[in-house]
Formats: C-alpha cells, sequence, structure tokens
C-alpha cells in the first residue's frame, strides 16, 4: 500500500496477540532512483518473503540502505535473509551495530549519527532521531517533506506499547512533538493519518501521566504489588496476552515514581524457618 508519495508499507498480520493490528515495514524513496527499506521483519518464513515479494513488486528499486529501528527480534529477525536478497548498508544505533554485525558481517553495519539525514534516493531524505525508552537502542525517523514519522515501536497504531524506562521514554516522546508530523507509521498497528497522527504523540504523553495517577491512587487504597495494581487500574476483561505487557507497564511506571522519590520500595526479606 502507498502511505504517499514516497512512502509505501507491506503489512502483514503476524498473529501476535501483542501486536493488535499486526506489523509492518517500510519502503522510503523512489522506486526508480532507490529506497530505504524499516526493519526486516521476524525471522518467519513467511515474513521474510512478504517483505521480498513487496520488492518485487515494487520493481526490485536500488535499496540505499536498511534502517533498523531497534533490536527486538520481529524487528531485526529476516535481516540476514533480507541483506543476501538486497544487500545495502545496514545502519542502526551504536548500541546495536555489534549484534548485527554477528548477523550480516562486520563491514556490512554502520551505526547512525543523532539527528543523521540518511538520503533514502530520488532526493527524499531521513532523519534519525534516537528515541531510548521502549529500548535503549530505539530510533525513529522523520520525513519532513511529507511530514510522517516513523516510530518503531515508540508509538504503535492500534494500542499503547511496552516501556523499558519510563522517564527516558517520555523524554523521547517530548522530542517527537518537536518534528512537524501528520501521520505516524508505526513498527505495528495501522498506520495513523490525519487529523489523528498529529495528535497522537501527544495522546501518548496523556495517557502515561494519567496512568501515573491510576497507579498512586491504586497505591493510596493499599495494594502494593504489580499485580495487584494492574487488576486495579487495568480492564477486568484485558486479553491475556496482553497481561504481561501491562503488568510491565506498572513496574516501569513504579521504577520512575521510585526514582523520583514519590514512592517507596519495600525489598523482599527472606529468613530461615525455624
Amino acid at each position: 500500500m502507498q502511505v504517499s508519495q514516497h512512502v509505501y508499507v507491506m503489512h502483514i498480520d503476524d498473529g501476535a496477540a501483542f501486536h493488535p493490528g499486526g506489523s509492518n515495514n517500510y519502503f522510503v524513496g523512489d522506486p526508480c532512483e532507490g529506497m530505504a527499506l524499516i526493519d526486516t521483519g521476524d525471522q518467519q518464513r513467511e515474513w521474510t518473503q512478504s517483505i521480498l515479494r513487496y520488492y518485487e513488486e515494487l520493481g526490485r528499486p536500488k535499496i540505499t540502505a536498511i534502517l533498523l529501528t531497534h533490536s527486538h527480534h520481529d524487528h531485526i529477525g529476516g535481516l540476514d535473509r533480507i541483506y543476501d536478497a538486497m544487500p545495502a548498508p545496514v545502519r542502526c544505533h551504536p548500541k546495536l551495530v555489534q549484534q548485527l554485525e554477528s548477523m550480516v558481517g562486520k563491514g556490512a553495519v554502520q551505526a547512525l549519527a543523532d539527528q543523521e539525514e540518511v538520503q533514502t534516493g530520488g532526493g527524499v531524505s531521513l532523519r534519525a532521531l534516537f528515541t531510548p525508552g521502549h529500548e535503549v537502542d530505539h530510533v525513529s525517523f522523520h520525513l519532513a517533506d511529507e511530514r510522517i514519522l516513523f516510530t518503531g515501536d515508540c508509538i504503535l497504531g492500534a494500542s499503547s506499547t511496552t516501556v523499558r524506562d519510563l522517564a527516558t521514554y517520555m523524554q523521547s516522546l517530548e522530542l517527537l512533538t518537536r518534528y512537524p508530523h501528520d501521520t505516524i507509521c508505526p513498527g505495528h498497528g495501522p498506520v495513523v493519518p490525519p487529523p489523528r497522527g498529529a495528535e497522537l504523540v501527544r495522546w501518548y504523553m496523556d495517557h502515561r501521566h494519567e496512568r501515573e495517577q491510576q497507579i498512586l491512587s491504586a497505591l493510596a487504597k493499599g495494594l502494593a504489588t504489580v499485580e495487584e495494581i494492574t487488576r486495579d487500574v487495568y480492564p477486568a476483561d484485558l486479553p491475556a496476552g496482553l497481561r504481561r505487557g501491562a503488568e510491565q507497564n506498572v513496574a516501569t511506571h513504579l521504577a520512575k515514581l521510585v526514582k523520583e522519590g514519590r514512592v517507596a520500595e519495600t525489598p523482599a526479606r527472606y529468613s530461615v524457618k525455624p
């Protein structure tokens, strides 16, 4: 599907409960002059074959770069086979270089710099934005000319996302608001067009602030474990496949509140039974 003049999305329903709305890989640039591929999907054969079939449909354009948003397996798992089919410089966060070299060899991987402009072909360029929080090596991309943000797992199209470090994540969301955009192209879920695309990052920020207040209210009730708080603040009918992610999000909120000195954590104590 063509999203804009220079953006094409290969969408796949990967069947993962924690990926509502399926998953996406993007070809960005001019099919006649050069394109970059954003992410290479999971190691599943069907996923890799879907990317390669879409590549054929585009006319086998010259691939100028393979851009990776972060290190999770559903974004880099297909890299070795994709690289064999369309060899191009593999670009990623500096923290991810060594892992990817083990997949495609030294010399094939180049570290991105924060704010670097990556030329994809046909006069199209993407700006790399370091957006840690979901993962320490997360990178988003901004296509300024078409007001599009490629957000990997920092922002999703049909749900909230899991977070490793919430304080850092909130800083990354604030960064994204500084780059004018109307459309969000996420790693998972549908592409989010205007006008909702322009509002989605701010919604994510408001959602996190609201969740934090809910967690503080749960603590005030005397609830003290991640499991208890999750049951209190999330819907009772939350799908089982999403509960682990919900608990992880609660844990990251609590870690942030402890770090800020707003919540006290009592470590578990152990002793030998008499």
